[in-house]
């Protein structure tokens, strides 16, 4: 591995194919960590001498990380090199994944998966389709990659509840942090072939202080949200302790409105920070404009919820199954599989979708049937009733996402000129990773804070999941009417 960046153009000794792989295969992989943990919940739980709420912490600050770092990532590829950048991200991913195979606690845990693994991942990630638009400069290939690249990280969040639930049931939680750390390796090893041609041009500043206040600011909402399966939402139901001193006695404000409160403070600092960067002509982490196309908006909103819900609701029902049913990490994974096929049929069938109708159909569609499996999963599961009834409303909730998946995502891209696509790529992983994070978040804490009144707590996270589904339903609606792209000469 080498020791700085790339410092002249090269010439790559990979084939196209070469290329390709190890940059569906890290793709891949970091979609399965961010799906293969909700179904050994309990399994670590009880490892490690803590409470499924720390486990949710765990889950929640790992996309958490994504988030807030996936766009600081994207201006270091062009700083640091594409190359150097992915190898460096692997290495740290790798690392914090055999770090969080030895934990010995919660804290190591999430030392490795949530802030190792989450950073490796912003590292990586931004250079991979980056490097694909390098190495494949014509339209069609390019299309192609990107397809294997997409798929590779559909099959990885698909993969993730039903082979950890195999590896976890089989072997171990710990196991499974092995799996991913040996993959890492030998996506290493094969990217040893590919150069980076090289940056041409200034290599453009890094905004440190952007970078600090957005993530900052993230961090205070998130973890805010988080606390209150702790103290609950309004009223801190116990005393809020810093050191040896009560910051808030019990009956007081709940600590979640004071963390939301240091956040929203943060991130409107950040958007004066970058405001007043534009204004001395010098770069910011992200360009204002970014956030003045209404349409960008709207797409960047339907994306977030798609996340929220489909994240938010596998949480929720890995918990409910293992907690109130006494359910194995493989029988989870098999639980959610019907959800899993179902966005691996929607999102298979997308390209044809999309010939035939607007991305801004195919998103309201998608989230009207995304609402009407999340209703069927209020309806026909109980303490009681038959696994068979997760099957319904599973399957139309990943049928529902995945049709809409793509469309949200070429909605935002859409909208910008070719020299903005970096940053409103850059922008749009990140947005869907925040919405990972609060689904995990608040669904989460509803259904942790109500286990001791079994199903009913897992039928108020539901009609969390069913109001933020509305939302990004009217979202959806107001979303202008894109044209159908018509089909090519024959």
């Amino acid at each position: 591995m080498e020791s700085e960046p790339d410092p002249a153009p090269r010439t790559s000794t990979a084939t196209p194919q070469g290329v390709l792989l190890p940059l569906a295969l890290a793709q891949f992989i970091c979609s399965y960590a961010a799906s293969n943990m909700n179904v050994a919940i309990t399994n670590i739980a009880t490892d490690l001498g803590t409470t499924v709420s720390g486990v949710q912490t765990t889950i929640a600050v790992f996309t958490l990380t994504m988030a807030a770092l996936m766009i600081p990532g994207s201006k270091l590829t062009d700083i640091l090199g594409r190359t150097y950048l992915f190898r460096r991200g692997l290495l740290v991913y790798g690392v914090g994944a055999l770090i969080a195979a030895a934990a010995p606690g919660l804290g190591i845990l999430i030392l490795g998966y949530s802030l190792l693994e989450g950073i490796g991942t912003a590292l990586l990630i931004p250079p991979v389709y980056i490097l694909a638009t390098v190495f494949f400069p014509d339209l069609t290939s390019r299309a192609r990659a990107f397809g294997a690249i997409s798929a590779a990280g559909g099959v990885g969040a698909a993969a993730g509840p039903l082979v950890g639930g195999i590896i976890t049931t089989a072997i171990s939680w710990r196991a499974a942090f092995v799996v991913q750390a040996l993959v890492v390796g030998i996506i290493i090893i094969q990217s040893r072939k590919i150069v980076d041609p090289g940056v041409q041009g200034e290599k453009p500043a890094f905004d440190i202080v952007g970078t600090i206040l957005s993530a900052a600011g993230l961090f205070f909402v998130v973890v805010g949200i988080l606390q209150a399966s702790t103290y609950g939402w309004f009223k801190a139901s116990q005393d809020f302790v810093i050191g040896n001193t009560v910051v808030i006695p019990e009956g007081g404000i709940s600590p979640v409105w004071v963390f939301v409160l240091i956040g929203a403070i943060l991130l409107i600092w950040f958007f004066w920070h970058i405001r007043s960067m534009e204004r001395a002509g010098k770069e910011p982490l992200l360009h204002t404009r970014m956030f003045k196309n209404r349409t960008s908006n709207l797409g960047l909103i339907t994306q977030n919820i798609q996340w929220l819900v489909l994240l938010g609701l596998s949480f929720v029902v890995s918990v409910y199954v293992q907690t109130v049913r006494g359910y194995n990490a493989i029988e989870t994974g098999l639980i959610l599989t019907p959800a899993t096929i179902g966005i691996l049929l929607s999102s298979m069938a997308a390209g044809r979708l999309a010939r035939k109708y607007s991305q801004a159909t195919l998103i309201r569609a998608g989230f009207i049937v995304t609402v009407a499996g999340v209703f069927l999963l209020l309806l026909l599961v109980r303490e009681t009733s038959p696994v068979l009834t997760f099957v319904p409303g599973l399957f139309l909730v990943g049928l529902g996402v995945g049709v809409m998946l793509t469309s949200s995502v070429t909605v935002v891209q859409s909208s910008f000129p070719e020299e903005d696509q970096g940053e409103i790529s850059g922008l749009s992983r990140s947005v869907s990773n925040l919405g990972s994070s609060l689904g995990v978040a608040i669904a989460g804490t509803v259904i942790v804070s109500s286990l001791v009144i079994g199903n009913l707590g897992y039928a108020l996270a539901l009609v969390v999941l069913v109001v933020f589904a509305g939302i990004g339903l009217v979202a959806a609606f107001m979303l202008p009417a894109t044209p159908v792209p018509e089909a090519p000469e024959p």
